[in-house]
C-alpha cells in the first residue's frame, strides 16, 4: 500500500475519514458489552430488552446510565440527569413527525453507547486502583495528573462526546459509503440535545460574573471574570491557547504519528525514544554545573510551571471502542497513544511499546465541535489548563472554589490556611495531607510503625513529586499564614475573610515580582526581556493571558534540561551533613516521609541555594535520572521524561520548529549548515537532521533546546520568544497585576518591592544566613547575607485605622460565611460571602443609608449538591447523601467507594447479607451435628448399660450386639460426655476403668 504523504505547513485534512472501516468488534476478554447489548438497553421499544445478561456489572451499569425505555426506569437511578435529558429527546407525543422520530430513535442509542463506553472504561480503571494500587510509573504518573473533581468532570464531558461523534461517524460512514459528517444528516436542535446529553454544553457557557465593589478588589479563585468582556480568558478548566493553528493527521483530532502510513515531507517522524536514547540522553556524570545560578533557579522554574498550567490526561486507562488496557496494546487506540521501543532498549518490557494516554480534549473541539455553534468551520481538537492561567499563587490556594475551602482553616478568625496537625519541623508548619488514604507516595521501608505518611495537600496535586518541589509549597504556606497572623494584629477590626484575602493578594503580588523581576531575565536574557515583555504601562483589555499551548507543552518545559540528578541536604556550615547523605532523584519521587523524618525544610533549602543548577549542554540535555528513571517503583518499569514530553508535544498537534521559528520572525532552517550556526555542537546538528531527514520535521521541543544560548541567558532564540510573548501577556491581561492602578497603594507597592525569594526563606525556616539574591549561586560564608540585612516588607502600609460604624453599628455575622468591607462613593458598603457548599440567602450587599444597614443581614444556607440540576456530585452507582455544606457518596454492601471519591465499584467480596447468612447456616448445621452426635452417645450409653445389666444377672447378650459394642465407640461417647457435661478427666478415666475390668468380659 503507497504510503499517504503529508506536505509541510498548517494545512488541515477535510474532515473523515478516506475509508469507512467497520466497527470493530469488542473483544470479550476486556468487555462482555456489545453494540448489540447496549442497542437492547437503550432500545426505544418499551422493554424489550430480554437479550440482557442478568448480574453482568458492567451492563448494570449500563442500565443505570443509558435506559431509555418509555418511562419504564426501574434500572435508571433516582436524579440521573443524563437519563433524564436523553429521555427528554425521545419523542413522546404520537402526532410528532414519524421522520424525526425514526432518525431520533437511530442516533440517541448511539450516542447512549459512546456515553456508557466512556462510564464502563472509568468505573474499570477506579475498580483496578481499588484492587492493585498504582502498581506501575505510568500509574503514578496518572495520580500526579489527577484532576480535581471540576477538571475530571468536564474531561469526561468531553470523552462523552467524542466517543459518541466516532460512533456516529462510524454508522454514516457505513450507510453513505462516503465521508460525511454525521452532523450534516442531523437537525440543529437535535445536535445541541445531543450536546448537552454529553454533560459539555454547561461548561461553553459564560461564567456568571460578580457585580459589587469586591470586583476589582479581589480575584477569583477560578480565575473567571478578570477581564470583563471575555470571563473565561485566563480561566481554570478552559482551553489552552492557539498561537499557531494546531497540525492534525486528519485536520481535527489524529495526532502527528497517528498513521503509520502518513509521511512528512516525504519521511516518517522518528519514534520519541529513538530520538531520547540518540540525542537527549546523558549520564548522571556527565552533568556540568551552572556556574552563575543556584539550584532554587530550577526550583522556582517547576514551582512556577504548577502555578500556571496543568493539563489533565484522559481519565481512562483503557481504548474507548474496543476496552483493551492501554499498558497492553501497541496500537494507536483513543486514549492510548502508545510510544515505540526497540528490543534492546532498557525501558523494554518486553512489549514494542511504552503506553502513553492522550491528554483530555476540552469541551467544543476536535469531532464535537461543530456541535457548539459553527457548523461552516472546522474547529480542531484543543486542550485543557486545569489551572488558572494568571501568576496567582494557585499552588498556594488552588484554582476552584472546592479546593480552596479544603485548604483553608476556618476554625480561625485571622484567615488562615490548613496546617498538618500531626508532624511540625521545629515548631514550624507543614502541608495537610491529602483526604483519600492511603495515598501512592512512599513509605520509609526502615521503619516498622504502622502510621503512614502521607502525599500532602497543596493548591496544585503534584506538590509531592519530589521533595524539593513540596518543600516550596510548604514555605508559601508558612508564608501566608505569618502576613495573616501579622495583618491581623495590625487590623483587629478585620473579619476572617478579609484577612485571607488581603494575604492572599500579598502573596499573589510576591509570585508576580519574583518571577518578572528575578527569575525570567535570567532565563531569556536582559535582550530578549526588554524586545518580548519590556517596562509595564497598563492593563490592557485586548490581551488574552491565557496560557498558550506551545509555552505550556514546550518552551517552559526547557527547565528539565536544568534538573540535577542528586539532591543535597546540606547543615548550618553548608556543608554535606554526614547523617543526611546525597539521594539520587529517584529516591525522592513521591517520598514525603523523607521531608518530614530527615531533617525537614531546612537541609533541603541550603543544598538548592548553595548547589548550582545543572547547565544545558547540547550533548547532555536530560540525565538518566529523567530519562530512564523517572518514577520508578521497584522492578515494575520507569519512564523517560524526554519521550513524553515529544509525544505529548505530538498529541497535541503543535507546528514544527520551523514554524514557531517563523512565528517568532526568526529565519527557517532549511539546511545542514544554517543549522551549524544555530546549534553549534556540528554532532548533535547532524544526529538531527539523520533522525529527523529534514529540518520541518524537528519536534519544536527537541529544536529550542538545542539552540545556542542568547547572551546572559539559559535559553536559545525560539524559546527566549515563546516565554517572553507569554510573560508579557500574563502581565497585561491580568486586571489585578500588582502594578496596576488600585490594586495596591504607592506605599504599599513600595514594600512589595523590597520582599524577596531570600527574605521568605529567613522569615519561614531556620537559615540565618542567606544569598541576597536566591537564584545566585555564591560561596558560604562570602557570597552570604546575614538575614539581619536582608530586606522586606513593612505591613504598616496595610494598617487601617478603625473608626467605629458609629451611624449603622457593626454588621451582623453569619453562620458558615464572613463579611468584607468594602467602600464605594464615600458609602461605607458590606459585601456577604458563604463558604463552598452554602449559599446566600438575602441580600449580598449591605449600605450604611440614614443611620442604618438599608438591609438586614443575610443567612448561609446549606446547598444540597444532591439534588443539584447540572449533575449529580456522586456517579450514579452511589447514593448521594447531602452533609452540612458538603455530601457524601455512600455505597450499597458489597460494593465500596472508588479512588474519586464519588464512584462504586465491586469490592470482591461477598455482600454482608451473605455472610451473615453464611454463619447462621454454618453454625445451624454444627448445631444439628453436635445434636445428632449426642444422641448417638446417649444411644450407646444405653446399649452399654444394657449390656451390663444383662451380664450382672448372667444372662447372655445377643451376639450381634455383643461384638457391635466395642471399646473405641465407648470411649468416643465418654469423650462426647465430657464435652455436654464438662465431667473432670479422672471420672472419665474411672468409668472406662471400671467397663474394663475382666469380671465384664466374660
Amino acid at each position: 500500500m503507497e504510503k499517504r504523504k503529508r506536505d509541510d505547513g498548517r494545512r488541515n485534512r477535510p474532515w473523515g475519514l478516506e475509508e469507512c472501516p467497520r466497527l470493530q468488534t469488542y473483544q470479550e476478554e476486556t468487555s462482555k458489552v456489545t453494540e448489540e447489548t447496549a442497542l437492547l438497553l437503550v432500545a426505544i421499544d418499551c422493554g424489550q430488552d430480554e437479550g440482557a445478561a442478568a448480574g453482568d456489572e458492567d451492563i448494570r451499569e449500563m442500565r443505570n446510565l443509558v435506559a431509555i425505555d418509555c418511562g419504564q426506569d426501574e434500572g435508571a437511578a433516582a436524579g440521573d440527569e443524563d437519563i433524564r435529558e436523553m429521555r427528554n429527546v425521545i419523542p413522546q407525543a404520537a402526532n410528532e413527525d414519524p421522520g424525526r422520530r425514526n432518525k431520533e430513535g437511530r442516533i440517541l442509542p448511539k450516542v447512549a453507547f459512546g456515553h456508557a463506553l466512556v462510564e464502563r472504561n472509568e468505573k474499570g480503571h477506579l475498580r483496578n486502583l481499588q484492587r492493585r494500587g498504582i502498581m506501575t510509573s505510568d500509574l503514578l504518573l496518572a495520580f500526579s495528573k489527577s484532576p480535581e473533581p471540576e477538571s475530571r468532570e468536564i474531561s469526561q464531558a468531553a470523552e462523552r462526546m467524542e466517543t459518541s461523534i466516532h460512533l456516529l461517524k462510524e454508522k454514516v460512514c457505513q450507510k453513505q459509503k462516503r465521508s460525511v459528517h454525521p452532523t450534516d444528516l442531523l437537525p440543529a436542535d437535535l445536535l445541541r440535545k445531543i450536546a448537552n446529553m454529553s454533560g459539555c454544553l454547561p461548561y461553553m457557557l459564560p461564567p456568571k460574573c460578580p457585580n459589587n465593589c469586591l470586583a476589582n478588589k479581589y480575584r477569583l479563585i477560578t480565575g473567571a471574570c478578570n477581564n470583563r468582556k471575555h470571563p473565561r480568558w485566563g480561566a481554570s478548566n478552559t482551553a489552552l491557547a492557539r498561537w499557531l493553528p494546531p497540525i492534525y493527521e486528519d485536520g481535527i483530532s489524529q495526532p502527528k504519528g497517528w498513521n503509520p502510513s502518513m509521511l512528512y515531507n516525504g519521511f516518517e517522524l522518528p519514534p520519541v525514544r529513538e530520538v531520547t536514547r540518540k540525542i537527549i540522553h546523558a549520564s548522571n556524570e556527565a552533568v556540568t554545573d551552572d556556574n552563575l545560578y543556584s539550584d532554587i533557579l530550577m526550583l522556582w522554574g517547576q514551582y512556577i510551571d504548577h502555578d500556571i498550567a496543568f493539563t489533565p490526561q484522559s481519565t481512562s486507562r483503557a481504548a474507548f471502542l474496543r476496552g483493551v488496557d492501554c499498558q497492553l496494546t501497541c496500537e494507536n487506540q483513543n486514549p492510548c497513544f502508545p510510544m515505540k521501543v526497540f528490543p534492546n532498549d532498557t525501558l523494554s518490557t518486553g512489549m514494542d511499546c511504552l503506553p502513553f494516554y492522550r491528554s483530555s480534549p476540552a469541551c467544543g473541539t476536535g469531532d464535537h465541535g461543530i456541535l457548539f455553534g459553527n457548523l461552516s468551520t472546522l474547529n480542531p481538537r484543543e486542550q485543557i489548563n486545569g489551572l488558572t492561567s494568571f501568576l496567582d499563587a494557585s499552588t498556594v490556594y488552588g484554582s476552584t472554589p472546592a479546593m480552596e475551602k479544603k485548604l483553608r482553616n476556618f476554625t480561625s478568625d485571622e484567615g488562615l490556611l490548613r496546617i498538618n496537625v500531626q508532624y511540625y519541623d521545629n515548631d514550624r508548619e507543614y502541608l495537610p495531607f491529602v483526604d483519600q488514604v492511603p495515598s501512592p507516595c512512599a513509605q520509609d521501608p526502615s521503619s516498622n510503625e504502622a502510621k503512614r505518611i502521607e502525599c500532602f495537600m497543596a493548591g496544585d496535586s503534584r506538590s509531592s513529586e519530589v521533595i524539593s518541589l513540596a518543600a516550596m509549597h510548604t514555605l508559601w504556606l508558612r508564608e501566608h499564614n505569618r502576613l495573616a497572623k501579622a495583618l491581623k494584629r495590625q487590623n483587629y477590626h478585620w473579619s476572617s475573610e478579609t484577612v485571607y484575602q488581603e494575604a492572599r493578594k500579598i502573596v499573589g503580588a510576591l509570585h508576580q515580582i519574583i518571577t518578572l523581576r528575578d527569575y525570567i531575565p535570567k532565563i531569556i536574557g536582559p535582550d530578549a526581556f526588554n524586545q518580548y515583555i519590556g517596562l509595564y504601562k497598563s492593563y490592557d483589555p485586548s490581551v488574552n493571558p491565557t496560557v498558550s499551548n506551545v509555552f505550556s507543552t514546550a518552551a517552559f518545559r526547557f527547565g528539565h534540561a536544568t534538573i540535577q540528578p542528586i539532591i543535597k541536604r546540606l547543615n548550618a556550615q553548608y556543608q554535606d551533613d554526614p547523617d543526611l547523605p546525597n539521594l539520587h532523584l529517584h529516591e525522592v519521587f513521591f517520598s514525603p516521609w523523607r521531608l518530614i523524618k530527615e531533617g525537614g525544610l531546612d537541609p533541603l533549602l541550603r543544598g538548592v541555594l548553595a548547589r548550582s543548577a545543572k547547565l544545558q549542554m547540547q550533548d547532555q540535555m536530560l540525565n538518566e535520572e529523567l530519562t530512564e528513571k523517572l518514577f520508578v517503583l521497584s522492578n515494575n518499569g520507569s519512564l523517560d521524561l524526554a519521550s513524553l514530553n515529544l509525544q505529548r508535544g505530538r498529541d497535541h498537534g503543535l507546528p514544527g520548529y520551523n514554524d514557531w521559528r517563523e512565528f517568532c520572525d526568526l529565519p527557517r532552517l532549511e539546511t545542514q549548515t544554517y543549522m551549524n550556526t544555530i546549534i553549534v555542537n556540528k554532532k548533535i546538528a547532524e544526529k538531527i537532521i539523520k533522525l529527523y531527514h529534514h529540518p520541518n520535521n524537528i519536534d519544536v521541543w527537541l529544536g529550542g533546546l538545542a539552540e545556542n544560548f542568547l547572551p546572559d541567558a539559559r535559553t536559545g532564540p525560539l524559546f527566549a520568544c515563546l516565554i517572553g510573548k507569554q510573560m508579557k501577556a500574563l502581565r497585561e491581561g491580568d486586571r489585578f497585576w500588582w502594578e496596576n492602578d488600585d490594586i495596591f497603594t504607592d506605599v504599599q507597592r513600595h514594600e512589595l518591592k523590597k520582599h524577596s525569594l531570600s527574605r521568605i526563606i529567613c522569615d519561614n525556616t531556620g537559615l540565618s544566613e542567606v544569598p541576597l539574591d536566591a537564584f545566585q549561586l555564591g560561596k558560604f560564608p562570602e557570597d552570604f547575607e546575614s538575614c539581619d540585612n536582608i530586606p522586606g516588607i513593612n505591613l504598616e502600609a496595610w494598617q487601617e485605622t478603625y473608626e467605629q460604624e458609629e451611624t449603622c453599628g457593626v454588621p451582623m455575622k453569619v453562620e458558615n460565611g464572613d463579611f468584607v468591607y468594602c467602600s464605594e462613593l464615600g458609602k461605607s458598603i458590606v459585601i456577604y460571602s458563604c463558604q463552598f457548599g452554602f449559599q446566600l440567602q438575602g441580600e449580598e450587599q449591605l449600605t450604611c443609608t440614614n443611620k442604618e444597614w438599608n438591609f438586614s443581614s443575610p443567612v448561609c444556607m446549606d446547598i444540597n449538591e444532591c439534588e443539584s440540576h447540572m449533575s449529580s456530585p456522586c456517579h450514579p452507582s452511589a447514593n448521594c447523601i447531602n452533609t452540612k455544606g458538603s455530601y457524601e457518596c455512600l455505597c450499597s454492601d458489597p460494593y465500596e467507594l472508588a479512588e474519586d471519591g464519588r464512584t462504586c465499584i465491586d469490592s470482591g467480596r461477598l455482600p454482608k447479607g451473605s455472610l451473615v447468612s453464611i454463619i447462621l447456616g454454618g453454625v445451624l448445621i454444627i448445631c444439628l451435628a453436635v445434636l445428632s452426635w449426642t444422641l448417638i452417645c446417649q444411644w450407646a450409653h444405653a446399649a452399654k448399660g444394657s449390656i451390663q445389666a444383662n451380664m450382672l444377672k448372667g444372662t447372655n447378650a445377643p451376639t450381634e450386639l455383643k461384638y457391635r459394642t466395642n471399646v473405641p465407640m465407648e470411649l468416643d461417647c465418654n469423650k462426647c460426655q465430657e464435652m455436654k457435661t464438662s465431667q473432670p478427666s479422672a471420672q472419665v478415666e474411672s468409668v472406662n476403668k471400671s467397663f474394663l475390668h475382666p469380671s465384664y468380659q466374660t
